[in-house]
């Protein structure tokens, strides 16, 4: 699910880690609007999800959308003549593709076939606090208590919620989805640290062309054993997971994660939830209960917190 530079500002959260003052700093204000986007560009994951799912099935979805955002990132890695990612970065690159680009996309659709959008929706509002953790553990982050409490308000809100809409019990999908958490966590954290050191986009785009053996590979098993059923709805699903959830979302997300810092830009996607929700009624038809406007309240109070807090 993931763009995807660093300021001092009289609202920033104190951090020791040892790339806090890398060339590439940048405005909080701007950080705070780009990652900002990346998390509208991911709130419409699950529901182009679930049309692709109508044209294709999960193994060939996920391995055409990684091919497709490959290809848009290796056009511009070329035509900017970029040059190959430094030895000590090819690590973190992957684990930005396995968690990001492969991991939380695959875990994700496999349980989009058995779980609603909107119940898919709890990894989300999970994913904020998970990722402030990791990135406290591995770049010595140290946000304040009031910021801890202030995003663990935020994650129960989203998680009652989420349980409300799906009736107060996990779906068969569930396992898949906490994985999916886990390894988006990680993929985030890193994809993060390394947009401090490089510009996000090239993080992005040298992750997804790392996978591109990988992904052709399953694209050909894929579409040999699974049927295509061609419909608008599931190409412009496809292309939008491609371009806009895993490209150019997963761009302004790790750009704007690298200038206001991982804890701070993971409490935005506090909101990616309820975002979820909305489309997912307006595009699937899915239904909301008369709690959704007291939750995104409650939500939008916990943000407000975790940006002002030092």
């Amino acid at each position: 699910m993931t763009a995807h530079n660093s300021a001092t500002h009289p609202t920033t959260i104190a951090v020791t880690s040892p790339v806090a003052t890398s060339p590439l700093a940048g405005s909080p204000s701007r950080g705070t609007i780009l990652a900002s986007l990346g998390v509208l560009a991911f709130s419409l994951t699950f529901p182009s999800t679930v049309w692709g799912l109508q044209s294709f099935g999960p193994w060939s979805l996920v391995s055409l959308r990684s091919v497709l955002a490959a290809v848009i990132a290796a056009g511009f890695l070329i035509a900017l003549r970029v040059p190959l990612p430094r030895r000590e970065h090819r690590v973190g690159l992957a684990v930005v593709a396995g968690g990001v680009v492969i991991g939380f996309p695959m875990l994700t659709t496999l349980a989009l076939q058995t779980s609603t959008s909107s119940h898919a929706a709890v990894v989300v509002g999970l994913l904020p606090l998970t990722t402030a953790s990791l990135s406290a553990l591995r770049t010595g982050a140290r946000p304040s208590r009031t910021f801890w409490i202030a995003a663990v308000a935020g994650a129960v809100v989203v998680l009652g919620f989420t349980l409300a809409q799906s009736g107060g019990s996990f779906s068969a999908g569930d396992g898949y989805l906490f994985a999916a958490l886990l390894v988006c966590a990680a993929g985030y954290t890193e994809g993060g640290r390394l947009a401090r050191l490089m510009p996000g986009w090239q993080v992005v785009g040298w992750a997804l062309v790392l996978c591109l053996p990988l992904s052709l590979a399953g694209s050909a098993l894929g579409l040999a054993y699974e049927p295509v059923h061609l419909t608008a709805q599931g190409l412009a699903g496809l292309v939008w997971a491609a371009a806009g959830s895993t490209f150019l979302g997963l761009y302004v997300w790790y750009r704007g994660m690298a200038e206001i810092g991982a804890p701070r830009a993971s409490q935005l996607q506090l909101a990616q939830p309820l975002l979820t929700l909305v489309w997912s009624v307006a595009l699937l038809g899915e239904h909301l209960t008369p709690a959704a406007p007291v939750a995104a309240c409650a939500v939008l109070v916990c943000i407000a917190v975790t940006q002002r807090v030092k």
